[in-house]
């Protein structure tokens, strides 16, 4: 079976084509700047042993341009991986919010878009998007059946008194305003690998996904039972250009004594806080290359940064009764060893010991960086939500 994922933004596609069961990419590209004169799209093939890159720059007006160059490069006849764009089957499709309605994976119908664009108020950054590779791919593969899997459906197993606020009740069954949280495919994913790995089915679970964007998630027995982001992906643990968990009172003082706007405090909270608003960086490794070369921001950062995923360990411990393994993935939590260092720091009451030359380490694959004899595993469990997407649309359709 060979199945398409996608991955829409307003300005790019990301991809993969896997040859089901098969679960190596056969390629994988990345088209961005969509809408820009220099648009770029970067192609890789893993038909041999040897991966072939290609590399173009053209001018991309929409999403349909970027998407039927992708086919001509599947297509192509030295390097391409299909004869023609029928031989796929099965496109998936990553979404970011799902509302209440979408718990699972599901295949994409008139109705499930519908819905997708009535939660566009919940998603204005990113459902659009999604929404516009769902229509530019039903052109291109016409014949091929589209699946959706959400970021939210993951944390639907919250327990209401983790996902309601404290907020007057018509703001719920009106407007639906809770927590949904986001990385869920993510989440579920890298939660699914541990629990293999340790041969718990019944694992008592926290993953961090650190990325540009982080997330905590509470997870026991495959099933999340809370998580850091809440309406939006604000909340929670501090990221690249976003806040993390912050005062609404800040907010009110910005409206009232500093004459902020709407507008102004949505930009300041999403793209210039977070660690470039304490560092004026936002790529982790920059933000470790200013802290070896003694900048004290940099230093600030950090312990900021790892103080807010302690905080989190300890009151997800609380949360599933106990733990037994905290799972690290993502770009920063599968690469900066100085974070999972200062993360796990004082925590060992509670089991968590880590082996500092493992956490130094850099190796493909699952690895475990707690010391031998651990009462709690520390993994870093490398992520992959395409493969993700494919397996749960391959489970979907094969039931």
């Amino acid at each position: 079976m060979n199945i398409f994922v996608v991955n829409s933004g307003s300005s790019s596609i990301k991809y993969q084509l896997f040859r089901w069961p098969a679960q190596q990419p056969v390629c994988s590209g990345l088209v961005e700047r969509i809408g820009y004169p220099n648009a770029t799209i970067t192609h890789k093939v893993f038909t041999t042993e040897t991966p072939r890159e290609t590399r173009r720059t053209l001018a991309l007006p929409d999403h349909e341009a970027g998407l039927r160059e992708v086919v001509a490069l599947l297509t192509d006849a030295e390097q391409g991986v299909l004869h023609d764009p029928s031989e796929v089957e099965v496109v998936g499709h990553r979404v970011v919010h799902g509302g209440e309605t979408f718990a699972a994976t599901t295949e994409i119908s008139p109705e499930v878009k519908a819905e997708i664009r009535r939660l566009f108020a919940l998603a204005p950054l990113h459902n659009p998007a999604n929404l516009l590779g769902i229509e530019v791919a039903e052109r291109i593969f016409p014949q091929a059946r589209q699946v959706a899997v959400f970021d939210t459906a993951f944390h639907q197993t919250l327990p209401e008194y983790a996902f309601r606020y404290a907020l007057p009740e018509q703001l719920y069954t009106e407007e639906r305003i809770r927590v949904y949280g986001f990385h869920g495919t993510s989440h579920q994913y890298v939660a699914q690998q541990a629990a293999a790995h340790l041969g718990l089915p019944d694992a008592r679970l926290i993953t961090l996904h650190l990325g540009n964007g982080c997330s905590a998630a509470a997870v026991r027995a495959g099933r999340c039972l809370d998580t850091s982001m809440g309406f939006g992906p604000l909340a929670g643990l501090v990221m690249g250009t976003r806040t993390g968990d912050l005062d609404p009172s800040i907010v009110l003082h910005l409206m009232g004594q500093l004459g902020y706007s709407a507008e102004q405090i949505s930009n300041l909270v999403n793209k210039e806080s977070g660690m470039l608003g304490l560092t004026g960086l936002s790529d982790m490794r920059d933000i470790t290359k200013a802290l070896e070369q003694g900048d004290i921001r940099a230093a600030l950062a950090y312990d900021l940064y790892a103080y807010r995923i302690r905080k989190y360990v300890g009151s997800y411990a609380a949360v599933l009764g106990g733990l037994d393994a905290v799972v690290f993935t993502a770009g920063v939590g599968e690469n900066d060893a100085l974070v999972r260092q200062k993360a796990c720091q004082g925590l060992e009451f509670l089991g968590i010991e880590l082996d500092e030359a493992e956490n130094q380490q850099r190796r493909p694959g699952i690895r475990e960086i707690s010391r031998p004899g651990s009462r709690v595993k520390v993994l870093v469990v490398p992520t992959n939500e395409e493969l993700a997407i494919a397996s749960q649309c391959a489970e979907l359709l094969t039931k």
